[in-house]
């Protein structure tokens, strides 16, 4: 059972929003330095993708494997061990001289958001104050998506105007490792009577049945939220590039940041709206930002690429918060940390599988045709939840 703490000189949610922030940044500090490993390396497009998909399978064996642990260890023990995982992926590419050590990163970072995602969130959620539950939930979503789009902002600038490209992203990464393994040991704890696990043997995920009805819409919008996120942060690199020929790497990583600031954008937004009107709303932006998106890859557009980002990133804030709200709301305090991971968990089946399509598509295709083909699909998955929740809306009544 989870109770918020009473202790007010000690760090509370901002806090632990800000330790989940410089976790999750680190997962996509590689992105804009894709190219640089291609060259270095001589891997494929292919290659890439696959090396993207083994981080979110990393985040997927974790959430189904350990996503509850939280619950009974404790928030502060697992967030502990994220922030180790990070600085083992971080050493990784400090020392990657080939395709193993780089492989081998991207499943440690993969193992560490896992646990980030249901802990950090729930820690979040746990420390606010009475009455700041709303902004909490922003919080944790904000920090999220905001982590996420810092990442490649900070590694394509330091890449393009600071030496050795390949290596001080990550050691200013561990730096703010460091800084935010000090303030989770100030954190108070919010699990009551933490203990180990009594079998060994993972729990994984679970979904109270009670939850399944809010659960699944939500959880398919977040599938397709994500999907787009995963296309940006392992194509959209290559395709300014390669199509664009804008070979900027702080160009290329500001294209990225450019989805996830229109994700926290549409998380700051559906407090206005309410859950019930964000999830349908955020599905109609999904849809327009990636016609936009397949618009950019017709006519060769960065201007048209930057709004379908924008767009199609505040359609992804919109549903992702609306439902990770609903969700949260309806699971139970002893199961909520196990239901978020497992939220989660089809999230980043979006951000994986779609993906490693696109990345094999464009062997036959090419980069546009496999795009085009990747917006088309994610478009009929976000119209038809789109669809269904403006008959059944996830909650009685709007939460913020």
């Amino acid at each position: 059972m989870t109770v918020r703490t009473g202790r007010r000189r000690r760090p509370g949610s901002p806090a632990a929003a800000a330790v989940f922030a410089i976790g999750m940044a680190g997962t996509t500090l590689p992105t804009p330095l894709y190219g640089l490993y291609r060259h270095q390396l001589g891997f494929s497009e292919l290659m890439v993708t696959v090396v993207f998909a083994t981080y979110a399978l990393g985040v997927i064996a974790v959430l189904f494997g350990a996503g509850n642990v939280s619950d009974v260890t404790g928030r502060r023990p697992v967030l502990f061990t994220a922030l180790g995982l990070s600085a083992a992926s971080a050493l990784c590419f400090l020392l990657a001289g080939g395709l193993p050590l780089l492989l081998l990163g991207r499943l440690l970072s993969g193992f560490a958001a896992g646990l980030f995602s249901g802990a950090a969130t729930a820690a979040v959620l746990e420390l606010a104050r009475p009455g700041r539950e709303s902004r909490a939930g922003f919080a944790a979503t904000a920090a999220n998506m905001g982590g996420l789009g810092c990442g490649p902002l900070l590694s394509g600038l330091l890449a393009q105007y600071a030496p050795r490209p390949l290596a001080l992203p990550f050691l200013v990464h561990l730096l703010l490792l460091a800084l935010a393994t000090v303030v989770t040991w100030r954190l108070p704890e919010t699990v009551t009577d933490p203990h180990r696990p009594r079998s060994p043997r993972p729990r994984g995920v679970r979904v109270p049945p009670a939850v399944r009805g809010v659960f699944a819409p939500a959880a398919v919008a977040a599938f397709a939220g994500f999907a787009l996120l995963g296309l940006f942060t392992a194509i959209a690199p290559t395709f300014v590039a390669q199509t664009l020929d804008e070979h900027d790497l702080a160009v290329s990583g500001a294209v990225v940041c450019t989805v996830f600031v229109g994700s926290t954008l549409g998380q700051a937004l559906t407090g206005r709206f309410g859950v019930r009107t964000a999830l349908p709303a955020g599905c109609l932006f999904l849809v327009l930002g990636l016609l936009l998106v397949a618009g950019s890859l017709a006519a060769g557009s960065l201007p048209v690429l930057v709004a379908g980002a924008l767009c199609g990133g505040t359609g992804q804030g919109l549903a992702f918060r609306a439902g990770l709200t609903a969700v949260s709301a309806a699971a139970p305090p002893e199961h909520r940390g196990g239901t978020l991971s497992a939220f989660f968990l089809v999230a980043y089946l979006g951000i994986s599988l779609p993906v490693v399509g696109v990345g094999a598509l464009t062997t036959g295709l090419g980069l546009r045709g496999a795009g085009l083909a990747f917006a088309g699909c994610v478009i009929a998955v976000a119209v038809t939840v789109g669809g269904y929740v403006l008959r059944r809306p996830l909650l009685d009544e709007d939460h913020g």
